[in-house]
């Protein structure tokens, strides 16, 4: 088996960061199956702090700083797999990828930032690829929840028709949850790096950017931008700020599963609104903080006087009432139509997405010894075995509702 000589099945890197702490408090609990962790970080106090807060002094910890290529290298050394949560990745990501690809240990991360996994793509793939690691992106809320709905409905059509359905659409039902510094933090450098280099706006524009080279992709995709009526649902729908990164990742994972969904596969996301006032106020309103955050003196002041900072987040009440309701929808040719829900039980973007993670990283560690190295999604990867994980594990179900 890969690697099955490593001394951990994984370390979390950035165990101290916001995200990382939620995942510890899970990993404090979770008892599903034998496994062997450790932690890391760039301070020890905080380390030592954390592992005094959830009594976890048997765990190990090393001391790492994200441009130590050294200290990175010393960690790949001792494990089959790093899971980092280290962001914003386009700032500090890239020196673990580097180290990961090139000594074939397994990586996954929650990163949102298309225009780094572009980079990353572009530096370390052939990397990866030779030395057997298996690099896995987006394995928190983004992009989870689409890409494995995704994978659960076209398999459920492909079963009953004998072929992918063309179009799928994903619409938010219910999102309760907090931001967090750090997640606001990546998306203000995303503006910061599009003002200095104006070329990476074709790469945000994109839906296939992230496929592989000489993909069959060609179809025109919808991208919801404002506020509209869809007549098919019966609904009202505002822009959803995560399909720029979920809707990419679906179509990698279309192209990485050998075109399982067709070449002219049409996928978009959008959130419900209750109504038409709703959902242009929202839209207003995103549009409006869009512009700002575009606008360097007006995004340096939202990042000190208005937004919170890395670090800062929902508060533990908030994530335990929090959750996430996403409907799949896909018109087949029969005149039914097919829905798969997929649900989380806490708040998506930190309790959610720290278990998400926990499982991705085992998954990766455990279940898919066969995986070759390479730059993979989620459903591509991961797919039956993570869905059967989340279920177990991780309060994330992914249920097909009865065709209408």
């Amino acid at each position: 088996m890969k690697n099955s000589n490593k001394q951990f099945d994984f370390i979390l890197y950035g165990a101290t960061s916001f995200v990382g702490q939620i995942m510890v408090e899970y990993l404090s609990g979770y008892k599903g199956e034998e496994y062997s962790w450790a932690m890391a970080g760039r301070s020890e106090s905080k380390l030592q702090a954390l592992k005094k807060r959830f009594n976890m002094n048997e765990v190990p910890h090393f001391v790492a700083d994200a441009d130590d290529e050294t200290a990175l290298k010393n960690l790949c050394s001792d494990t089959k797999a790093i899971v980092s949560t280290v962001g914003p990745y386009a700032m500090f990501g890239e020196t673990l990828v580097k180290v990961c690809a090139q000594s074939g240990t397994d990586y996954c991360d929650l990163t949102g930032e298309p225009q780094w996994i572009k980079q990353m793509l572009d530096k370390y793939e052939s990397d990866a690829k030779s030395s057997g690691a298996r690099i896995v992106h987006c394995t928190g809320f983004d992009s989870i929840p689409s890409d494995l709905g995704v994978y659960k409905l076209q398999q459920v059509v492909i079963e009953r028709t004998s072929a992918p359905v063309k179009q799928i659409k994903m619409r938010v039902r219910r999102l309760k949850g907090g931001a967090s510094g750090g997640t606001i933090a990546s998306m203000l450098n995303v503006f910061k790096e599009v003002k200095e280099n104006p070329s990476l706006r074709k790469v945000l524009v994109n839906p296939y950017v992230l496929c592989p080279q000489g993909h069959p992709f060609k179809q025109r995709q919808k991208n919801h931008k404002g506020a509209e009526h869809d007549s098919s649902l019966g609904v009202w729908t505002m822009p959803f700020v995560m399909a720029s990164i979920n809707e990419r990742i679906v179509h990698r994972s279309n192209a990485l599963l050998d075109n399982r969904y067709g070449e002219n596969f049409l996928y978009d996301e959008a959130m419900t609104a209750k109504n038409g006032f709703q959902a242009w106020t929202f839209t207003l309103g995103l549009g409006a903080f869009m512009l700002a955050a575009s606008l360097s003196p007006l995004r340096k002041l939202l990042a000190k006087y208005v937004l919170m900072k890395p670090g800062e987040g929902p508060t533990p009440e908030q994530q335990l009432n929090g959750m996430f309701d996403m409907r799949f929808y896909a018109d087949i040719a029969t005149g039914e139509r097919i829905v798969v829900k997929v649900e989380g039980d806490r708040d998506p973007g930190y309790g959610c997405t720290a278990k998400m993670l926990a499982q991705s990283v085992l998954c990766l560690s455990k279940d898919v010894p066969n995986l070759q190295g390479g730059f993979w999604t989620p459903a591509s990867a991961l797919n039956e075995a993570l869905i059967d994980r989340l279920a177990k594990h991780a309060g994330v179900t992914i249920e097909v509702m009865e065709a209408t």
